[in-house]
């Protein structure tokens, strides 16, 4: 019997040993191949993403004219009808009524909401998400006599990369696969009310919405924690696969994308993404730096943002955003992490336990 249980065990360590070398060769191949160059197709594509055009939208965008873009406001409709312009531009079909208009109204709030159609006969029909929130704080009380809170990291920074992006993908010769949405988010600053009211009120069916990234303040490397160049990371970092894809296009366009593990799972349930996560979808928010010296003052203006580091981050997000919308096989929640039991239960639900 002891031989037999001894024999056993050496069985089970070969078996072990194999499993681990396995792994570890899996994961090496993983990284040579997300170190390949990239195509001259998509490295042109994403050279389109510029500091100077990030430069030009965010000045209009974080300007005293919009009077801080507050929910609601006359400053919160020039932007939106601004946004709406750049999704024209850039030949997305309007889709917050499908076909008539980009502008989706109700409970009070524009989102601005743009499709890219999908290449794929069937995957076309499935969508993946990528978005920020536009509107701000308005006019406050004056700080060194200013009361105009522009918001241009929070979150012009990430409005204009969604239009940046937007430019820039649809600018592909041969489209993605899955259909890309761009949303522009109003009501964050009041309660995540544009985000909440397309998670009751989607415009795409939920279950056919493999992904959503939301972007909040990419454009200051100025960091609380020290300068972050060429460094983003994202809300619920490995809540779901989303992470190592990002982590990989970051790999290919020398961009470090890292779970901060201060702030990381922190931050999850702080912007529009909760509403998605909550409906089942994995949902993340990525950004350059959690905090800031300016946050929610009428100093975070335009002029301190480092464009071409955002031009950089903005990269790496097109380059992810492609690469799930390229992949047959849809992003999943991690179930081995227990901060997700509710979204898993969720996802179940909302596919009826089948599956994507």
């Amino acid at each position: 019997m002891k031989k037999y249980q001894t024999s056993s065990r050496i069985f089970l360590c070969i078996i072990l040993l194999f499993s681990l070398l396995g792994r570890a060769v899996s994961q090496e191949t993983a990284k040579k191949s997300s170190k390949k160059p990239l195509p001259v197709a998509l490295r042109s594509v994403l050279e389109r993403i510029s500091a100077d055009s990030l430069r030009g939208h965010l000045s209009f965008i974080a300007s005293d004219m919009l009077e801080g873009r507050k929910t609601p406001s006359s400053g919160l409709d020039l932007a939106a009808e601004y946004i709406g312009a750049q999704f024209r531009r850039a030949a997305l079909e309007p889709a917050g009524e499908i076909g008539k208009s980009y502008f989706q109204v109700g409970n009070g709030q524009k989102n601005v909401i743009g499709l890219l159609r999908g290449s794929d006969p069937v995957l076309r029909d499935t969508y993946v998400i990528i978005s920020a929130h536009y509107d701000h704080l308005g006019i406050g009380e004056p700080v060194n006599g200013d009361s105009i809170y522009n918001g241009a990291n929070d979150d012009g920074s990430g409005t204009v990369s969604v239009i940046e992006i937007a430019s820039a993908l649809s600018a592909m010769k041969r489209k993605p696969k899955r259909s890309i949405v761009f949303i522009a988010w109003s009501g964050e600053e009041q309660g995540l009310y544009g985000s909440s009211y397309y998670g009751s009120h989607p415009v795409f069916p939920l279950e056919k919405t493999v992904a959503m990234v939301n972007l909040e303040l990419v454009g200051r490397s100025d960091s609380l924690e020290g300068p972050q160049i060429k460094s983003a990371s994202m809300t619920g970092f490995d809540f779901t696969d989303l992470g190592r894809v990002f982590q990989a296009a970051g790999i290919r366009t020398g961009i470090r994308v890292y779970k901060d593990e201060k702030n990381s799972d922190l931050f999850f349930s702080r912007s529009d993404n909760q509403a998605l996560a909550d409906a089942g979808v994995p949902a993340h928010t990525l950004c350059v730096a959690f905090e800031y010296a300016d946050y929610h003052q009428p100093s975070d203006q335009w002029e301190k943002i480092d464009y071409e580091n955002m031009a950089r981050i903005d990269r790496m997000i097109a380059l992810g955003l492609i690469d799930i919308a390229n992949n047959r096989v849809a992003p999943k929640w991690n179930a081995a992490n227990p901060k997700t039991e509710k979204y898993v239960k969720a996802w179940k639900a909302l596919h009826n336990g089948s599956g994507q």
